[in-house]
């Protein structure tokens, strides 16, 4: 019986372009509850993967703005009711490779793929079904299910431990560089997808690809085998 590996996915900025959005509805939020102009796509950098309070702070910061925790709760509720708004609007398809990826773990018998975002489970749920993806048939863990967000490891050990599988043979697929902080501080390797930032800033990664389209079964398991010709 051949080894069973882990394959475990981020999803926004990894399933589906969802950090376009997520921008534009958060610059909206300072806009519209706070008065607050300027803010750009890229004020939210630091806070990329860390879930939506860190998100929303990490601009509230470069913008010199406090922000009590009402106002933190009211304006993280605000950005995900647009999202929402959004998405049912102008649904976002998968990126590409990433459909084609599931559904080759799903049939291997060497591979088992799971969900693992910060998000919450309604705004991911969403982005899933908008994409296509089969979750219902793969682990899935949100940031509502830890206490710390990346590049605390807990998100992928949890999501490791719900495939039943050491972290030491999963592949975490991540687009920022806190969810690579994050999953090798879990013992998992990591793949970076250059979706939301660039390769520089995902140079810890263990595998750097500018699209999903570049993976295939064979590339995950020379990577857990320590392999480097891929």
């Amino acid at each position: 019986m051949s080894e069973l590996h882990g394959l475990i996915f981020d999803v926004d900025g990894v399933i589906a372009d969802t950090e376009a959005v997520n921008a534009e509805v958060s610059i909206r939020v300072f806009e519209e509850l706070f008065n607050v102009s300027g803010v750009q796509r890229g004020d939210f950098e630091a806070g990329l993967g860390r879930g939506a309070h860190e998100y929303l702070l990490a601009a509230a910061r470069i913008h010199n703005l406090e922000l009590s925790e009402q106002q933190l709760e009211t304006a993280t509720q605000a950005r995900q009711d647009k999202f929402l708004q959004y998405l049912e609007q102008k649904p976002l398809p998968a990126f590409p490779g990433v459909r084609k990826l599931i559904s080759a773990a799903l049939a291997s018998t060497q591979f088992q793929p799971a969900i693992a975002t910060s998000s919450t489970r309604e705004k991911s749920e969403a982005v899933l079904r908008s994409a296509g993806i089969p979750y219902d048939k793969m682990a899935y863990i949100t940031g509502s299910e830890v206490k710390n967000k990346k590049p605390h490891p807990e998100l992928f050990q949890k999501a490791a431990a719900a495939l039943k599988i050491p972290p030491a043979q999963c592949v975490v697929i991540e687009d920022a560089p806190n969810g690579v902080k994050a999953a090798q501080a879990a013992g998992c390797k990591c793949i970076a997808v250059t979706n939301s930032t660039t390769a520089e800033k995902l140079a810890a990664a263990d595998l750097i690809v500018n699209s999903l389209a570049e993976v295939d079964l064979t590339i995950l398991q020379k990577l857990l085998q320590n392999r480097t010709n891929f």
